[in-house]
């Protein structure tokens, strides 16, 4: 099991006056290559949860193992070259005064040889739609659209097997956020990479994950395929989350067209549906 999850619990400040659990008994599993979405309204566990995929924080207690490494070991390079994370605002921790050298500090730490570092750069650059224009720009320049998507650009250039993103559209237009999503999908079809995406926005985490957590004050409240979790509504509303509002809208709309598929949670798969009653 490439992600296998164990008891996982953790708490800040652990024995001190400031203590708080922030995670408790974490059991999760992931295969290679699925696409996983991460919901839960602020402060449910989803950032501290991911800062443990690569070591940055330490479990209290359990363990987590990724691709066979223990993530309490000290040596944790191997791990870091396997699960690269994006974290919120990523272009804050764009740095070097060209595109290029930004997306290259990662590899040539590596001490890979220099046309190897150009190949990964190139292709991580169209990986996320920029081309080789843009690499002797400063990365202050550009947009903030840009900016994001070299940031991603600098985390994938290191061709991790799982790729953590904490809400990679914050802050962006709804064109740049569909940019962004258009992109990470594409890495997850070309790269097979494993997608692990952490989201407040259930209508992309609908959109884009094949399997949905809930997490609820530290737990995981729901793991289900996401349209096992999308059509119990009722079960989020507990936890004060909500569907996506097309999922409300289908139900009303069953009491005009009886024979309508209710249990649709994104706006393309209810814009089939509807055309299919409008036509009859």
């Amino acid at each position: 099991m490439p992600i296998n999850i164990e008891g996982l619990s953790y708490t800040y400040s652990n024995g001190g006056p400031f203590e708080k659990n922030a995670l408790s008994d974490i059991n999760i599993d992931i295969n290679d290559g699925e696409f996983i979405g991460i919901i839960g309204h602020t402060g449910s566990g989803k950032s501290t949860f991911i800062q443990h995929l690569n070591g940055i924080l330490k479990p209290t207690r359990g363990r987590v193992i990724i691709n066979g490494i223990d993530t309490k070991q000290k040596d944790l390079k191997e791990l870091r070259r396997q699960v690269g994370i994006v974290f919120q605002y990523p272009e804050h921790q764009l740095f070097e005064d060209t595109v290029k050298k930004d997306i290259s500090f990662g590899l040539i730490k590596q001490g890979l040889s220099e046309e190897e570092i150009r190949k990964r750069v190139i292709s991580a650059l169209f990986s996320v739609g920029l081309d080789e224009l843009i690499l002797e720009k400063s990365p202050f320049e550009l947009s903030g659209g840009q900016k994001r998507r070299v940031a991603i650009a600098g985390v994938v250039a290191m061709m991790p097997k799982i790729l953590v993103l904490d809400e990679p559209t914050a802050g962006l237009d709804p064109s740049g956020r569909d940019e962004i999503f258009g992109y990470i999908k594409r890495l997850h079809r070309d790269f097979s990479m494993t997608i692990i995406l952490v989201s407040h926005s259930m209508e992309d985490i609908a959109k884009l994950a094949q399997r949905v957590i809930v997490m609820n004050q530290g737990t995981v409240f729901m793991d289900k395929p996401s349209n096992e979790v999308y059509t119990q509504p009722g079960e989020l509303e507990r936890i004060g989350l909500s569907a996506p509002q097309i999922t409300y809208l289908m139900k009303r709309l069953k009491t005009i067209f009886p024979d309508i598929d209710e249990n649709i949670f994104t706006v393309e798969a209810a814009a089939r549906e509807l055309k299919k009653h409008l036509k009859a």
